[in-house]
């Protein structure tokens, strides 16, 4: 049922989402253990997703051992609908295939969709009419309103420190102690 719709840029999108510039371009993305804690995963299923690629970081992939991977909103957005699918029991290779659906829709597409899944399928609805036509057919048995998962994701991404791809220190940004010890080395 996955039909193809309208697929948004990729560029600016955090943007969109966040209009009072507190994530102000595309380079700004959030650690593993911070996207792990916001999407309610262990980081080795974010590592195995990311090795696999199922989900893997936008803003900058791991360059060996050492570095760091960031994750962008859209990123952790996908992260916490795959651990909702897994959590209902949808297959690992159903997951897949709406992870490659989801990837194509920019963030306000997403905002849009409910996915519905019987267990072994897994149904993309952007209408009250595409549900109800789902749910008269008997194959629905749970939905995950993509917009809810936004919400909540909004609402605690703010409590996790961002980092830029490009290195240039973002204002007010709180480091960890790690963080902090690694710049005093690479200033000195």
């Amino acid at each position: 049922m996955f039909e193809e719709g309208p697929v948004g840029a990729d560029t600016g999108e955090q943007g969109e989402l966040f209009p009072d510039a507190s994530l102000p371009d595309d380079l700004v993305g959030y650690r593993g253990p911070a996207a792990c804690q916001i999407a309610g995963i262990t980081y080795r299923q974010l590592d195995y997703w990311a090795r696999t690629d199922l989900v893997v970081p936008t803003v900058r992939g791991a360059h060996g051992s050492g570095s760091q991977r960031l994750y962008s909103f859209k990123d952790v957005l996908v992260l916490k609908v795959v651990k909702r699918l897994l959590d209902t029991g949808v297959s690992l290779q159903n997951i897949r295939v709406a992870v490659d659906h989801l990837r194509r829709h920019g963030v306000r597409d997403l905002a849009r969709i409910t996915l519905f899944s019987d267990g072994t399928t897994v149904y993309e609805c952007t209408s009250p009419e595409e549900v109800v036509d789902l749910l008269q057919g008997g194959q629905g048995v749970f939905g995950i309103a993509v917009s809810g998962a936004i919400r909540e994701i909004t609402g605690t991404i703010h409590e996790f420190p961002a980092e830029r791809a490009d290195g240039i220190e973002m204002p007010h940004q709180s480091q960890d102690e790690l963080t902090q010890r690694r710049k005093a080395r690479n200033a000195g």
